[in-house]
């Protein structure tokens, strides 16, 4: 897949101290891509909108 023109940013769910950062691309054609900020030649994780949508919304809601 190709990732050129991504825009990275870190979710609002890392943490400030630097460590366990997660890196979203929401900018690309019909897919979200995710990546860890500690490794960004590493693998890419690759999901549909819809999909990435009903991830972060079941992982966003509080008990």
């Amino acid at each position: 897949m190709e990732l050129t023109g991504a825009r990275w940013r870190k979710t609002t769910r890392s943490g400030p101290d630097g460590g366990n950062c997660v890196e979203v691309a929401d900018n690309l054609s019909g897919v979200v891509a995710v990546r860890d900020s500690k490794d960004p030649a590493g693998p890419v994780l690759v999901f549909g909108p819809g999909s990435w949508r009903a991830f972060v919304s079941q992982h966003t809601q509080r008990p």
